[in-house]
């Protein structure tokens, strides 16, 4: 349990220590998720497979990757506390990805979709 409180503490530390680029990342990410909303209210259930697939991949890239950027190596992660800090940022690079690539993924659906549908309007009319 120990091991556990500890890590906490180092994550709110490191936290302490970057606080404003945590704060800009969560302004821009409410910014870019205000403009999702207001150009395409109705198009999050599109974007939300995208965002769980960037999700997915940012983990996968996420797990294989943070041992290799703190000097270290899958095969050095001996105790189930390393593994489950690993897992657990790896998790976290994953939500954060998925949380930007939300409101991404609406507004390029949502500029795709209205592009069909003005070349659709444009054609009925030349048929017509």
């Amino acid at each position: 349990m120990y091991e556990i409180w500890l890590m906490l503490n180092i994550a709110w530390e490191i936290a302490l220590g970057v606080w404003p680029v945590l704060v800009l990342g969560a302004m821009a990410w409410l910014v870019l998720t205000g403009i999702a909303v207001r150009r395409a209210p109705h198009r999050w259930g599109r974007a939300a497979a995208v965002a769980v697939g960037a999700g997915a991949i940012a983990t996968l890239i996420a797990f294989l990757a943070l041992p290799a950027l703190t000097r270290s190596s899958l095969s050095e992660l001996s105790y189930w506390v390393d593994w489950a800090s690993l897992a657990g940022l790896a998790l976290g690079a994953g939500a954060v990805a998925a949380l930007f690539a939300l409101p991404i993924a609406v507004l390029q659906g949502g500029s795709t979709a209205s592009t069909r549908l003005t070349l659709s309007s444009s054609t009925q009319g030349v048929k017509s």
